[in-house]
């Protein structure tokens, strides 16, 4: 029987596996870098809202405590968005006829909240607890970065599933003591690895990598 195919089909198929493989996982590592990249994670973008918040001025200017506008993070899952009765309880004497602050204004006279944008908003299918990581000693500025140099709030940290898990693997080296978990200035280095495991073992720190423990 004569031969059908010409000797240099196979070369040909050789080269064609090679670079299906080589093709595919360029693929996958441009798709990984999709996902990775600000556009994508929001990383370092500031987010527009309806009222320009500055954490900056209000954290480092004003010395305002996380939680006289994030009241239920110590008890609660969410950490809590302020009620305008809030902002109102400074800006009704403050800047109470500032242009720039009208949206505020317009939501206490009508009842209705305003519709702030999420910066840090999980996927449905994640569960994270505000109280418990608090209570265990996780700084603010430990997933949320540096609030108090943000005029705008952005992203610090992608909030990917490896991004939990490198801390959920070695909690110890993120843990802080409890009275300084809403200190914007507190320095990490100011605690030694032997400090930090002994924080762990006192406020009873494990390694949680199971899935349900975020997926639920």
């Amino acid at each position: 029987m004569a031969q059908i195919f010409h000797p240099s089909f196979n070369t040909l198929s050789k080269v064609s596996i090679f670079g299906a493989v080589f093709f595919l996982g360029a693929a996958v590592w441009g798709w990984d870098r999709v996902l990775r990249a600000p556009y994508t994670t929001q990383v370092n973008v500031a987010r527009e809202q309806p009222v320009p918040f500055s954490h900056k001025h209000h954290v480092q200017g004003l010395g305002i405590d996380c939680r006289y506008c994030h009241a239920s993070v110590e008890d609660s899952a969410f950490a809590g968005i302020p009620p305008t009765k809030t902002c109102m309880g400074c800006h009704s004497l403050v800047w109470n006829d500032a242009p720039m602050l009208e949206a505020v204004r317009e939501s206490y006279r009508s009842d209705r909240p305003i519709a702030w944008t999420r910066v840090h908003d999980l996927p449905d299918f994640a569960y994270f607890d505000h109280s418990i990581h608090v209570a265990k000693g996780i700084g603010c500025t430990t997933c949320h970065g540096q609030v108090d140099e943000m005029p705008l709030m952005w992203r610090q940290e992608t909030l990917n599933m490896d991004w939990c898990l490198a801390c959920h693997r070695d909690p110890a080296a993120h843990v802080r003591p409890r009275e300084r978990v809403f200190s914007t200035d507190w320095d990490p280095a100011s605690l030694s690895r032997e400090e930090r495991e002994a924080l762990a073992r006192e406020y009873r720190l494990a390694s949680m990598t199971d899935c349900s423990t975020c997926h639920r």
